[in-house]
């Protein structure tokens, strides 16, 4: 929350994060088109390679005063990917390359990096705050090709041979760039002395579309990072202690890449093509998700004037539904709950240290498999995730002396 900015001093913040995602998916019963094919009917599990990502983050706040503050921030946003190697698969096509989707080893990598600048002021126990926020995306997809053309099928006349608007920008085309931004704003109320309440918003990020892969997500390669809205509160039940409580929800319904279903996906073949029958058409498909609601629950608590240990817990709604799981071996995004320990050591008068760890439970999410025929209910594909995190960040505190307070009238 931008408002929040007029609360803290002139300091330095740097940190990392070791963010470690396991996922994958395991094919259960005959037939099919995702690897093992439909000639390795038992179950089967196929995991998702390269766990580790390093995600750093950097702030500084400045007052102005002691009613206004301005501050800066960096912070970034990895891991998001998947990387499936080049498995066995016995779909009965004679290109079928092998790979989840028989086009080899197949995945996709999203990386994202934040830049915000943010102003704030109190009026009196209100504070509001306002941070334009730029953002670049990088993105690349391998494995794709079966969806832009598919050698093998048999497409009656009329029919479109391609599940592609742009087939040549569909896949296996390395990293393509995308920038934009918006706005994030918020408003704190002190209550009372112990009592904070706290709303805030972003809009969405407005970017610009991955002209390397206008033919996978809908509208010509537009991926644009959905809006949020979060309300919290903070009660400090004695002075050592304070409870905290967030409502966060995330709006994916805005950005359709990410929220048109994936089963429009065998339009093309099923049907004569129509709009939001092709990979990258206006309306086209996408992964499905729905907009998430997430609850946390945390307290910090002051041991020593040195020390500070700090716990919570977050659940969430799934935006992956049962009849989207195909589509979302790519991006099996089902985790729902999230445990958060750490602490906050203060060296000394400047220096502070900071350390969490966040462990995630395996969550899975199982639907039929879809193919270019529709639905297989013969075979189901379960997709599961559990993650891990950790990490350390550095704050340090400039020995200035109180801003004043700007007189009221």
């Amino acid at each position: 929350n931008p408002a929040g900015l007029v609360d803290l001093p002139h300091m330095i913040t740097g940190g990392v994060t070791m963010f470690m995602p396991f996922r994958g998916y395991t094919a259960t019963g005959p037939g099919g088109l995702t690897a093992p094919g439909p000639f390795i009917p038992q179950t089967t599990r196929v995991d998702s390679t390269d766990n580790y990502f390093l995600m750093p983050h950097f702030a500084y706040s400045m007052p102005i005063d002691g009613d206004t503050a301005w501050g800066v921030a960096m912070f970034g946003n990895g891991g998001m990917n998947t990387t499936y190697q080049n498995t066995l698969n016995t779909f009965p096509i004679p290109t079928c390359a092998g790979g989840v989707f028989c086009g080899g080893a197949a995945g996709v990598d999203l990386k994202q990096m934040f830049i915000t600048a943010g102003f704030a002021k109190r009026f009196g126990t209100v504070s509001v705050g306002v941070a334009p926020v730029l953002a670049v995306q990088m993105f690349k997809a391998e494995g794709l090709g079966l969806f832009g053309f598919p050698p093998g099928f048999f497409f009656p006349p009329g029919f479109l041979p391609t599940f592609s608007a742009n087939p040549f920008n569909l896949t296996n085309n390395g990293t393509s760039l995308s920038y934009g931004g918006g706005l994030r704003a918020g408003v704190q109320w002190n209550v009372t002395p112990s009592l904070r309440v706290g709303v805030s918003g972003q809009t969405p990020l407005w970017m610009t579309a991955f002209s390397k892969y206008s033919g996978l997500f809908a509208n010509g390669g537009k991926f644009n990072i959905p809006a949020n809205v979060t309300a919290g509160v903070a009660f400090d039940v004695m002075p050592s202690l304070t409870l905290m409580a967030e409502y966060k929800r995330i709006f994916y319904s805005g950005v359709p890449a990410i929220a048109n279903t994936g089963a429009s996906i065998i339009v093309p073949f099923v049907a004569p093509a129509g709009p939001g029958a092709l990979l990258g058409a206006p309306g086209g498909p996408g992964f499905g998700w729905r907009d998430v609601n997430a609850f946390t629950v945390a307290a910090e608590w002051r041991v020593l004037p040195q020390l500070a240990l700090r716990a919570g817990y977050t659940h969430n709604t799934n935006p992956v539904r049962w009849n989207e799981v195909t589509f979302n071996i790519l991006a099996p995004g089902v985790v729902t709950d999230h445990i958060s320990a750490g602490l906050g050591y203060k060296y000394n008068e400047n220096l502070t240290f900071d350390l969490a760890m966040t462990v995630v439970p395996t969550k899975s999410v199982t639907g039929p498999e879809m193919t270019p025929f529709g639905y297989n209910i013969a075979r189901s594909i379960t997709l599961s995730m559990h993650q891990f995190e950790a990490s350390l960040g550095v704050s340090y505190k400039f020995g200035d002396k109180p801003r004043p307070v700007v007189a009221k009238y």
